[in-house]
């Protein structure tokens, strides 16, 4: 397939403010506002109608599965979104199409043979969001491509009603490879759609938020790693300790602390996809000070323990 070309926008506005990076807590930002879009929603319906097949806008460093509880979601995939092993291998496939979709559309195999694809949204030099479909078989199933998986399965360790996992496996839509090439095509033009869309939203944006809040933000992706106060944060913008304090908040609709914790959660979480990683680790190297802070502010944020979170991921909560 042939890259997709960035969208054609005469003035793209650098969403960082110069800074090369866009950050987790932009892309999801904007993907919430595009997803109420209704250019978004309509789209979504009819590509599901046409195609049968799920689809997914995801922001960049997306830590959920984004194919789960779509109407169209194979039921193969729902079946194996309910097991711990399965799923930490699911989420990692993501990953991995993530980090090769950054230039074009990017398409990899998953342990069962199924296909999931990723489509960059583009805005200047900048992804901002993926465009997701998949779940797909490029040949009709076979007996012998169920049972490679069922070994792949119990290689990780994960618990499943295999009988139930081969009905639905022999279920999974079939799109040859043709077909499939032009399903992503269309996903790469509403892309093109979603880009041009997406600078206006952040042209929008810039222009309503104050420059201190967003060099604030900036600073606060760069080193949120590091034991940061109010205080330090206000001065570097050359505000007042109380006047950046109500300005941040209504720019954000949170309280600086409450940005920050939830910046330094998010890193958390990507650490963890790393099954090797402790909790621990990811807690100091993510900028908490202690773990009973880290404890609590894990479960308040992400609505579950560290460990909790670690099971759900690996099976293990170390």
């Amino acid at each position: 397939m042939d890259p997709v070309s960035p969208a054609q926008d005469p003035k793209p506005v650098s969403p960082t403010g110069g800074n090369d990076t866009f950050s987790v807590a932009q892309s999801r930002a904007l993907v919430a506002q595009l997803r109420r879009a209704e250019i978004y929603r309509d789209y979504a319906a009819a590509f599901r109608e046409t195609t049968g097949l799920p689809i997914a806008l995801r922001p960049v460093e997306g830590m959920d599965l984004p194919h789960h509880g779509d109407p169209r979601e194979a039921p193969f995939c729902a079946l194996l979104a309910r097991s711990n092993h399965s799923c930490a291998a699911c989420l990692q496939l993501q990953r991995r199409v993530e980090e090769e979709a950054r230039l074009a559309p990017k398409t990899l195999r998953c342990f069962a043979g199924l296909c999931d694809s990723a489509v960059p949204v583009r805005v200047g030099e900048n992804v901002v969001a993926f465009l997701q479909t998949g779940q797909v078989l490029p040949q009709a199933p076979t007996r012998a491509g169920f049972n490679r998986a069922a070994r792949e399965l119990l290689r990780y360790g994960a618990e499943a009603d295999l009988k139930r996992l081969e009905e639905a496996y022999f279920q999974t839509r079939v799109v040859p490879k043709r077909h499939y090439d032009s399903i992503l095509r269309l996903l790469a033009i509403f892309a093109q759609h979603l880009a041009s869309l997406s600078n206006q939203l952040m042209v929008q944006s810039v222009a309503a938020e104050p420059p201190a809040i967003t060099r604030a933000k900036r600073l606060i992706a760069e080193r949120h790693t590091e034991e940061l106060s109010l205080g330090e944060m206000a001065r570097a913008v050359n505000m007042s300790a109380f006047y950046f304090c109500k300005s941040f908040r209504r720019a954000t609709g949170m309280t600086f602390t409450d940005y920050l914790a939830r910046v330094r959660v998010e890193k958390v979480r990507n650490l963890l996809l790393n099954p090797h990683k402790r909790i621990s680790e990811a807690a100091y190297e993510a900028g908490f000070q202690s773990l009973s802070q880290f404890n609590r502010v894990f479960r308040r944020i992400a609505g579950e323990t560290p460990t909790a979170y670690r099971v759900r991921l690996h099976g293990n909560g170390r």
